[in-house]
Parts: C-alpha cells; structure tokens; sequence
C-alpha cells in the first residue's frame, strides 16, 4: 500500500471538511480502518478453520458454517470501508475540477479572465450539495450496513453454541465458534464506533443547512434595509 498517496488523499479531505467531518476521519481512520487492519483480521482468521461440530459427516461441517456464517465480518466491514469514505473522495474530486477550471480559463484567456471560483475548496454552490449528499450517503452506509449485522447476526452477538440440522448432517449436531467472546467485543466496538460516525455525519448535515439558511435570512434581510433605504430617500 502506497502510504504516500493515502496521506495525501487523507489531507485532502481533512482540508475541505468541517470540525465535525475532522473527527468524523479522525473516527474512521484511527477507530474503524486502523483497528480493521491491525486486529480484526487476525481475530477473524480462524473463523472456518476452528468452526468445530461434534460429528464427522462430510459437508456437514461446510454447510452449516455457510448457514451461521452467510458473509464474514471481515468482509462486510470492508466494503462497508470503501462505501462509507468514496464519498469524501468525490468532494476531493470536484474540488480538483474546480481547481482545473480556473487554470484552463487563465491560460486561455490570461490574467485578466473572469475569475469563476475565487476559492475553489469553499462550499458555495454545486461543491456545497456535493458535501451535503456525501455526508447523507455515508450516514446511509453506515445505516444500512448496521441493519445487515442485525439481521445476519442476532443482537450483534455470536453465540458459543450452534444447533445444526440442515443436510448432510445425520441429525442435530452442535457446532461451536472459535472465540466467540472476542468476537463479540469487536463487534460491538465496531457498531458503537459506526453509530457514533452516523451521528457526526447527520450533526454535520444538519451544520451545514443550518449555516447556509442564516446566511439566506441575512442576505435578504440586507436586501430588504437597502431596499428601505433607497424607497427613503
């Protein structure tokens, strides 16, 4: 992995953020992505290997870890990494076409052009619904994928002991999960941390309209004394 470059994207969409999208990333990064990469896989690891029941049927063993175990967390968490940060790089993204856009125009037309975008990473206009749709989308993400957890895994929680009749299995068997305990504090750190992500998006969301409509109630209240003001004299 080119740290180099992920340094720079990191930057790039700490640059253009808010307080609250800075400890959004500060969440991410350090929280979500740095404890996916160091620890989770290796709790994760032995997940099939380990998965033990008490009979010796072939296939059966496979089908019911397939039953209990219809995607890996490992798994669903990373693309639920990738959904949940590709919308930052969008705005990185229409920040460089901006960017592009100026630079086009002052070679074109030289110093003296129009200048379209004074600051080019200022949230004014089509950027500023793209930050807002990003923010929603992620918090949709996270959303979204806390209810796959909830469904495929009860309570978040995985149980110590499984009870399997599915075919080719001669009866009900028992099937144990390696480290149960382990990974039921991951999990639940894991959610506790995308919840509070959900909650810095939509306080975030909700920063950014609440700026922006102040700043419509203040231009039309000036609108309005200039307005009175020449009516007067």
């Amino acid at each position: 992995m080119n740290w180099g470059v992920f340094e720079g994207l990191l930057s790039g969409v700490n640059k253009y953020s808010t307080a609250f999208g800075r400890v959004w990333l500060s969440l991410v990064f350090i929280f979500r992505l740095l404890v996916y990469l160091v620890a989770a896989e290796r709790v994760w690891s032995d997940d099939h290997k380990d998965f033990d029941c008490n009979t010796r049927q072939p296939g059966c063993t496979n089908v019911c870890y397939d039953h209990f175990f219809p995607i890996s967390h490992i798994r669903l968490w990373a693309l639920q990494l990738i959904l949940v940060t590709c919308p930052s790089l969008l705005v990185i993204m229409h920040v460089a076409y901006r960017e592009a856009k100026e630079q086009r125009l002052r070679e074109t037309q030289g110093d003296n052009y129009r200048c379209i975008y004074p600051n080019p990473g200022k949230k004014r206009g089509g950027l500023w619904w793209t930050y807002l749709l990003s923010l929603i989308f992620k918090a949709g993400v996270d959303v979204i994928f806390l209810y796959i957890f909830y469904r495929f895994y009860r309570n978040y929680t995985l149980p110590r002991l499984v009870k399997c009749e599915l075919p080719p299995c001669p009866n009900v068997v028992d099937c144990f999960i390696s480290r149960p305990t382990e990974k039921n504090i991951f999990t639940l750190f894991m959610v506790v941390t995308t919840c509070v992500c959900v909650v810095l998006n939509l306080m975030e969301a909700t920063y950014l309209v609440g700026k922006r409509c102040h700043e419509c109630l203040e231009l039309r209240e000036g609108d309005s004394r200039r307005h009175s003001h020449s009516s007067a004299s």
